[in-house]
């Protein structure tokens, strides 16, 4: 095995983190498609496939080092948001904690001397400079906005595709 099993024990973890992104993403598309703001509700349907794919490029790296993957329990994500803004809050805050998660495998790949682990997870370190400015825009926008202007979100999504800085940096992966 070309990691050892602390390392592949939390590259799992991680699977399941990315996991339970993508259902939140789900979640708060769903609540936006609900309230009829079909540009708020894209944009998360895409957010919650990009964290899926997320989570594969982590299934992909534990078969490539020999490991085995083992996904934990994913918990339901919370599906009712006090408004847009709260639904866009929990988006950032998703998205800085899931930050922490990556900046600990990279202490705990550091710590292990596995080169092939830091490698990987560069991508990620720059994937989540952008997760979070993308949602950091976004709720400037909302906030902005106000509910009564989320037509002007709508509006300023479909002109955009979405904040700056939204994954086309990445080569357009998810």
């Amino acid at each position: 095995m070309m990691a050892s099993e602390k390392l592949i024990a939390a590259f799992n973890q991680q699977i399941g983190n990315e996991m339970g992104a993508s259902l939140l993403y789900v979640s708060i598309a769903s609540h936006f498609d609900a309230e009829a703001l079909p540009q708020l509700a894209g944009f998360f349907y895409r957010q919650a496939e990009e964290e899926r794919a997320h989570a594969m490029k982590f299934v992909k790296f534990v078969v490539d080092v020999e490991g085995k993957v083992a996904i934990p329990a994913i918990a339901a994500p919370e599906n009712e948001f006090a408004s847009p803004e709260a639904a866009v809050e929990r988006s950032l805050e998703s998205e800085r904690r899931v930050t922490d998660q990556i900046y600990e495998l990279v202490e705990m790949a550091r710590a292990e001397k596995n080169y092939f682990a830091l490698r990987f997870l560069d991508w990620f370190v720059d994937e989540q400079l952008e997760e979070v400015a993308t949602m950091s825009s976004l709720l400037q926008v909302v906030r902005r906005a106000g509910s009564q202007g989320l037509l002007h979100v709508e509006d300023y999504l479909a002109r955009s595709g979405g904040p700056p800085l939204e994954s086309s940096a990445a080569g357009g992966e998810g």
